[in-house]
């Protein structure tokens, strides 16, 4: 069973860091991105960052200058690290990975459980 385990978030004062950690286990025979999305109240899910098998990266336009994401494949770990944090970012951070399992020739994504970062003024 693949399993995405997060951890950091937690909650800061506007300006402030947080890194967020997430790491994949289980029948993984290739990966191909790992990103971050986060889901604030009413709205929808949106993409954070992602960061593909090759190194590319790619950030939303509201975080860039601010986060930087980065992987290690062979740990199948990915980590985000925000800095100077807005109140606008306050949100449920998920964990995403696309993967292909052992003896099966689909990719799939897979989410992890969610982690919530609360940005005060």
């Amino acid at each position: 069973q693949v399993q995405l385990l997060e951890s950091g978030g937690g909650a800061v004062q506007s300006g402030g860091s947080l890194g967020l950690s997430c790491v994949a286990s289980g029948p993984i025979f290739s990966i191909n991105a790992m990103g971050w999305y986060r889901q604030a109240p009413g709205k929808e899910r949106e993409l954070v960052a992602n960061i593909t098998s090759g190194g590319s990266a790619e950030y939303a336009e509201s975080v860039k200058g601010r986060c930087t994401i980065s992987r290690d494949l062979a740990e199948k770990t990915v980590h985000l690290q925000m800095n100077n944090l807005k109140v606008e970012d306050t949100a449920v951070y998920y964990c995403h990975v696309y993967l292909l399992k052992w003896g099966d020739g689909t990719w799939y994504d897979y989410w992890g459980q969610g982690t919530q970062v609360t940005v005060s003024s």
